[in-house]
């Protein structure tokens, strides 16, 4: 069996973090998005893996070294100055899946426990061509909407309906099974939406089902829902953190905490916070709801809070970090500045007097 990855995309909701990594390489609870998407598949009984990339993605994917979990891994690579869309990607990776069986595609953006196996099955009973796993949700419009049949066959697909005119609250939870008979729908070296040009013919040739997935499923495109995939694993951790800590200092479940990090004298961590790997925390600092990347220093008396810190970033004395805020990658806070809430700031600036009010900070 064989799975199409699509981590092309440019994750422009997610910068300044996606500025110096792709969506499908941020941690997880210390852990990349890619991996547990390895994880699942291994566990699936996948055996290969296609990642439809541009060329900046390849190259960091391949310098990430993650855990293959018993897969063999192989690349597609998007036309250079070309985006192939949803569609174009599968085009492209045809010879690579071959004709023998059907297979699945993903979206390497969206952290989801499908039963690949289920959907295999249920798209091989009903011989369809493509079946789409199916989530529901309180607000569709901004996903691809299916009104699905009793027998679970698509009777309609609208990508991003206006609110209050989808055709239900199932949405394309972005997992897919396709039959080798996909790739005739799909023209070659092409830009193309799998779900405004594809879906919508295979609706009308009754060649489309649905498969209604009800575990955890979470698209992480904006920071907010970052967070909040990083807070449901946080609680869904029955280990307790077993963290060597300094003098006074507190961990606040859930929390984690990778390796090689120290955190200083009386500082609070938690909860609801991911510190990741060779992290410094200085004395008296305060980190509650926010995810900390990577190699970051925080020194002491610093309020971090419901913030994304990137990584190697330097964050100074008693310097303050609210709700919304975000820095990317080696940012440096001088001491004693506050931002206001919802401040973003470019990779690799430094910030040496206190900003008020909102913005993006990149020149």
């Amino acid at each position: 069996m064989k799975a199409l990855v699509l981590a092309g995309g440019f994750a422009t909701r997610l910068r300044p973090l996606s500025c110096t990594r792709p969506k499908a390489l941020f941690p997880v609870v210390n852990k990349p998005l890619l991996e547990w998407t390895f994880e699942r598949l291994g566990k699936h009984n996948i055996k290969e893996v296609i990642m439809a990339v541009n060329h900046q993605t390849e190259i960091a994917v391949r310098a990430q070294r993650i855990p293959k979990h018993a897969l063999r891994i192989m690349y597609s690579r998007d036309p250079p100055k070309k985006p192939l869309g949803t569609g174009g990607p599968i085009k492209k990776a045809e010879k690579l899946i071959g004709h023998g069986s059907s297979f699945l595609v993903l979206n390497g953006d969206i952290f989801a426990d499908v039963d690949y196996t289920r959907l295999l099955e249920i798209h091989r009973k009903t011989k369809a061509t493509a079946t789409i796993a199916l989530c529901k949700v309180d607000d569709p419009s901004r996903f691809g909407v299916a009104k699905l049949a009793k027998d679970n066959r698509i009777l309609r697909f609208v990508e991003k309906p206006p609110p209050e005119k989808e055709p239900s609250k199932l949405i394309n939870a972005g997992v897919y099974a396709f039959s080798p008979e996909i790739f005739e729908y799909i023209p070659e070296n092409q830009t193309v939406s799998t779900e405004r040009e594809i879906f919508p013919e295979l609706v009308k040739e009754k060649k489309l089902y649905g498969y209604v997935h009800r575990d955890l499923w979470m698209d992480i495109g904006k920071p907010e829902e970052y967070l909040e995939i990083n807070r449901i694993l946080l609680s869904r951790t029955k280990e307790p953190q077993r963290h060597r800590t300094s003098l006074g200092s507190q961990i606040r479940e859930p929390a984690a905490i990778g390796k090689a990090t120290v955190i200083g004298k009386r500082s609070i961590i938690g909860p609801n916070t991911v510190l990741g790997h060779n992290i410094t925390v200085g004395d008296n600092v305060r980190i509650q709801d926010s995810v900390i990347f990577d190699g970051t220093e925080i020194d002491d008396s610093a309020q971090i809070q419901n913030a994304i810190i990137g990584g190697h970033v330097k964050v100074g004395k008693r310097a303050n970090i609210p709700k919304g805020c975000i820095l990317g990658d080696y940012v440096k806070i001088r001491d004693d500045v506050s931002l206001a809430e919802g401040v973003t700031i470019c990779p690799a600036k430094e910030i040496s007097e206190s900003v008020a009010t909102a913005r993006n900070i990149c020149c």
